[in-house]
C-alpha cells in the first residue's frame, strides 16, 4: 500500500474555490481522493483542473453552514480551509470586521469540525486538516481579527487532536507561509512590503498554493498517522530566521 495514496478516500475541501484551498482539492484529487469541494461561490474551475469530483456551495458567513453535511455520506478527511480577511488599524477596526472574520475563520471552523467527527467517530478514523497561518505565531499588522482567528486555529487543533487523537482520529494544522494567493494580494502590490517579506524568507521566494496542496495530501494520507495536534509550518523558512 502507498502511504501516501488517498485513494478510496472522500475528502471535503472548503473554500476550494480559488487559492490555496483550490490547490489542495487538485492535490488530493491527484492523489486518489474523490473531491467535494466546497465553496461559497461556484467551484467550476476547481472541478475542471481535478477532471472530477463534485461541488458544493456553502457560505460560513453562517458558521453553522455544514452542520448537516456530513450525515447525509461518508467523508473521510475533512480541509478546513475557508477563510477571510480583513485590514484596518487596530483604533479603526469595526465589530462588523472582527464578527465577519472571526465566524468565518474560527467558528465555522469549530463547528464543521464537530460536525465531521460526530460522524467519524464512530468509525474510528478520520483525518483534519486546518488550514493556519504565520499569524498563528506572530501578530501581524492591521488584521487583528485574523491574527486572533489563527492564534484560535492553532489551539483548536491542539484541543481536538487531544479529545479525538485516541479514538482515530488525526487533527493537525498547516501554517501557509507568504503565499500567492488573493488574502497576500495587497502585500505583493506594496513592492516595499514585497520587498521586505522577500529578504525574509529564506527560500527565497513567495510560496506557491502548490506548495500547501502537497503538504494537505501527506496530513490526509496514512503516512501521518502518528502525526496529531501538529500545526506544519509550510513557509520557506521564514519562523526559522
Amino acid at each position: 500500500m502507498n502511504p501516501f495514496s488517498l485513494e478510496g478516500r472522500v475528502a471535503l475541501v472548503t473554500g476550494a474555490n480559488t487559492g490555496i484551498g483550490q490547490a489542495i482539492a487538485v492535490a488530493m484529487a491527484r492523489a486518489g481522493a474523490e473531491v467535494i469541494a466546497a465553496g461559497r461561490r461556484d467551484c467550476d474551475e476547481t472541478l475542471a483542473l481535478m477532471g472530477s469530483g463534485r461541488s458544493l456551495r456553502l457560505d460560513f458567513a453562517d458558521p453553522m453552514a455544514a452542520r448537516d453535511v456530513f450525515a447525509a455520506e461518508r467523508i473521510d478527511i475533512l480541509v478546513n480551509n475557508a477563510g477571510v480577511i480583513r485590514r484596518a488599524d487596530a483604533v479603526e477596526f469595526s465589530e462588523e470586521d472582527w464578527d465577519a472574520v472571526i465566524d468565518v475563520n474560527l467558528k465555522a471552523a469549530f463547528f464543521t469540525a464537530q460536525a465531521f467527527a460526530k460522524a467519524a467517530l464512530p468509525r474510528g478514523m478520520g483525518k483534519i486538516v486546518n488550514i493556519a497561518s504565520l499569524l498563528s505565531f506572530q501578530g501581524g499588522i492591521r488584521v487583528p481579527s485574523y491574527t486572533a482567528s489563527k492564534h484560535g486555529i492553532a489551539g483548536l487543533t491542539k484541543l481536538l487532536a487531544n479529545e479525538w487523537a485516541a479514538k482515530g482520529l488525526n487533527v493537525n494544522a498547516i501554517a501557509p507561509g507568504y503565499i500567492e494567493t488573493n488574502n497576500t494580494e495587497a502585500l505583493r502590490a506594496d513592492p516595499e512590503r514585497s520587498k521586505a517579506i522577500l529578504d525574509r524568507i529564506p527560500a527565497g521566494r513567495w510560496g506557491r498554493a502548490e506548495d500547501i496542496g502537497q503538504t494537505a495530501v501527506f496530513l490526509a494520507a496514512p503516512a501521518s498517522d502518528y502525526i496529531n495536534g501538529a500545526v506544519l509550518n509550510v513557509d520557506g523558512g521564514w519562523l526559522a530566521r
